[in-house]
Protein backbone atom coordinates (compact mmCIF):
# COMPACT_ATOMS: atom_id res chain seq x y z
CA UNK A 1 0.00 0.00 0.00
CA UNK A 2 0.76 3.66 -0.87
CA UNK A 3 2.54 5.78 2.11
CA UNK A 4 -0.05 8.17 3.03
CA UNK A 5 1.58 11.51 3.70
CA UNK A 6 5.44 12.11 2.96
CA UNK A 7 7.40 15.48 3.51
CA UNK A 8 8.78 15.09 -0.15
CA UNK A 9 5.25 16.17 -1.74
CA UNK A 10 6.01 19.51 -0.13
CA UNK A 11 8.89 19.90 -2.08
CA UNK A 12 7.22 18.98 -5.53
CA UNK A 13 6.70 21.81 -8.17
CA UNK A 14 3.62 19.81 -9.36
CA UNK A 15 0.19 20.95 -7.88
CA UNK A 16 -0.96 17.34 -7.69
CA UNK A 17 1.47 16.76 -5.21
CA UNK A 18 1.28 19.71 -3.36
CA UNK A 19 -2.78 19.15 -3.24
CA UNK A 20 -1.73 15.50 -1.72
CA UNK A 21 0.54 17.39 0.47
CA UNK A 22 -2.06 19.32 1.96
CA UNK A 23 -4.73 16.77 1.87
CA UNK A 24 -2.69 14.06 3.69
CA UNK A 25 -1.11 15.84 6.03
CA UNK A 26 -1.24 14.99 9.71
CA UNK A 27 -2.80 17.49 12.25
CA UNK A 28 0.27 18.87 13.28
CA UNK A 29 1.13 19.77 9.95
CA UNK A 30 -2.04 21.00 9.04
CA UNK A 31 -2.38 23.52 12.00
CA UNK A 32 0.48 25.61 10.43
CA UNK A 33 -2.19 25.54 7.31
CA UNK A 34 -4.44 28.07 9.74
CA UNK A 35 -2.88 30.69 9.70
CA UNK A 36 -3.65 34.21 9.17
CA UNK A 37 -1.65 37.72 9.18
CA UNK A 38 -1.35 40.16 11.98
CA UNK A 39 -3.07 44.08 11.83
CA UNK A 40 -0.62 46.47 11.76
CA UNK A 41 -0.56 47.59 15.46
CA UNK A 42 -0.08 44.08 16.59
CA UNK A 43 2.31 43.30 13.98
CA UNK A 44 4.33 46.26 15.16
CA UNK A 45 3.88 45.00 18.85
CA UNK A 46 5.08 41.24 17.84
CA UNK A 47 7.06 41.76 15.13
CA UNK A 48 6.15 38.94 13.28
CA UNK A 49 3.44 38.72 10.12
CA UNK A 50 1.64 35.95 10.95
CA UNK A 51 0.32 34.02 14.06
CA UNK A 52 -2.31 30.62 14.08
CA UNK A 53 -5.97 31.02 14.39
CA UNK A 54 -7.32 30.37 17.36
CA UNK A 55 -10.62 30.04 19.21
CA UNK A 56 -12.17 33.36 20.62
CA UNK A 57 -9.59 35.49 18.47
CA UNK A 58 -11.07 38.36 17.05
CA UNK A 59 -10.42 38.86 12.93
CA UNK A 60 -11.87 41.27 10.75
CA UNK A 61 -12.75 39.70 6.77
CA UNK A 62 -10.50 41.27 4.00
CA UNK A 63 -12.15 39.04 1.12
CA UNK A 64 -15.46 37.73 0.18
CA UNK A 65 -19.33 38.30 0.43
CA UNK A 66 -18.62 39.20 4.13
CA UNK A 67 -15.72 41.82 3.67
CA UNK A 68 -15.35 44.16 6.11
CA UNK A 69 -17.26 42.66 9.25
CA UNK A 70 -15.19 41.36 12.34
CA UNK A 71 -16.08 38.77 15.04
CA UNK A 72 -14.66 36.18 16.90
CA UNK A 73 -13.18 32.83 15.98
CA UNK A 74 -15.72 30.06 16.62
CA UNK A 75 -14.22 27.00 15.39
CA UNK A 76 -11.49 26.65 13.64
CA UNK A 77 -11.99 23.53 11.13
CA UNK A 78 -8.42 21.67 11.00
CA UNK A 79 -8.81 19.07 8.97
CA UNK A 80 -10.69 21.31 6.24
CA UNK A 81 -8.43 24.70 7.35
CA UNK A 82 -11.61 26.55 7.42
CA UNK A 83 -12.29 29.03 9.94
CA UNK A 84 -16.04 30.13 11.40
CA UNK A 85 -16.88 33.23 12.65
CA UNK A 86 -19.66 34.18 15.22
CA UNK A 87 -22.05 36.20 13.25
CA UNK A 88 -21.05 35.09 9.68
CA UNK A 89 -24.13 32.60 8.52
CA UNK A 90 -25.83 31.97 5.38
CA UNK A 91 -29.63 30.81 5.30
CA UNK A 92 -30.14 27.47 3.74
CA UNK A 93 -33.04 27.18 1.30
CA UNK A 94 -35.02 25.12 4.08
CA UNK A 95 -34.72 28.15 6.22
CA UNK A 96 -31.99 27.03 8.82
CA UNK A 97 -28.89 29.30 8.98
CA UNK A 98 -25.08 27.65 8.80
CA UNK A 99 -21.66 28.70 9.61
CA UNK A 100 -19.83 29.89 6.42
CA UNK A 101 -16.59 28.77 6.33
CA UNK A 102 -13.53 31.22 5.72
CA UNK A 103 -10.31 30.72 4.42
CA UNK A 104 -7.41 31.82 6.92
CA UNK A 105 -5.99 33.72 4.18
CA UNK A 106 -8.97 36.18 3.78
CA UNK A 107 -8.82 36.71 7.79
CA UNK A 108 -6.89 39.60 9.46
CA UNK A 109 -6.03 39.32 13.21
CA UNK A 110 -7.34 42.29 15.25
CA UNK A 111 -7.38 41.08 18.76
CA UNK A 112 -5.36 38.08 19.83
CA UNK A 113 -6.49 35.90 23.35
CA UNK A 114 -3.65 35.22 25.58
CA UNK A 115 -5.57 33.36 27.90
CA UNK A 116 -2.95 30.16 27.26
CA UNK A 117 0.56 30.76 28.58
CA UNK A 118 2.25 28.91 26.18
CA UNK A 119 1.04 31.46 23.19
CA UNK A 120 2.68 34.25 25.02
CA UNK A 121 5.72 32.36 25.28
CA UNK A 122 5.54 32.02 21.49
CA UNK A 123 5.13 35.21 21.17
CA UNK A 124 7.61 36.10 23.65
CA UNK A 125 10.14 33.87 22.18
CA UNK A 126 10.00 34.78 18.45
CA UNK A 127 10.03 38.68 19.39
CA UNK A 128 13.24 37.99 21.82
CA UNK A 129 14.68 35.94 18.87
CA UNK A 130 14.18 38.46 16.33
CA UNK A 131 16.01 41.21 18.76
CA UNK A 132 19.21 38.86 18.85
CA UNK A 133 19.04 38.78 14.80
CA UNK A 134 19.27 42.37 14.55
CA UNK A 135 21.91 42.33 16.95
CA UNK A 136 24.25 40.12 15.21
CA UNK A 137 23.36 42.02 11.86
CA UNK A 138 24.58 45.44 13.32
CA UNK A 139 27.87 44.42 14.65
CA UNK A 140 30.69 46.66 13.62
CA UNK A 141 33.27 45.49 10.90
CA UNK A 142 36.46 45.25 11.58
CA UNK A 143 38.62 47.94 8.73
CA UNK A 144 42.07 46.17 7.16
CA UNK A 145 44.70 48.58 7.27
CA UNK A 146 46.60 49.31 4.23
CA UNK A 147 50.32 49.57 4.24
CA UNK A 148 51.17 52.09 2.02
Amino acid sequence: MKKQFSNSWKSSKQPRKQRKFRFNAPLHIKQKFVRAHLSKELRAKYGRRAVTLRKKDTVKIVRGQFKGKTGKVDKVDLKNSRIYVAGITVTKKDGNTAFFPLYPSNLIITELVLEDKERQKILDRIKTKDKTEKQVKQKPVKQVKKNG
